[in-house]
């Protein structure tokens, strides 16, 4: 299974990230479980997790070379926003 592309992503307080997909579906992913890998450590720093971008194309998110997250990661484990419709 694929999944769609990253549209847009920001950086939320206690280290979750709103990612907008191209399908519309806006979901949040919780990167406080990455912060015990060695490549994440450098997330602890509030200012540099919130640099992250979307990648070229909206096949992941990223802040430098090493910290990276696909967009099927993203989807797979993130938690859909459900808002209520009037």
């Amino acid at each position: 299974m694929s999944a769609p592309k990253i549209l847009s992503v920001q950086a939320s307080e206690n280290k979750k990230l709103l990612i907008k997909f191209e399908n519309g579906v806006e979901k949040n992913y919780d990167c406080a479980q990455l912060l015990n890998l060695d490549m994440f450590q450098v997330l602890k720093n509030d200012v540099f997790f919130k640099s992250v971008k979307v990648d070229s194309g909206g096949y992941g998110v990223s802040w430098n070379d090493n910290a990276d997250l696909s967009e099927y990661e993203l989807w797979t484990n993130g938690i859909e926003i459900v808002t209520a419709s009037a």
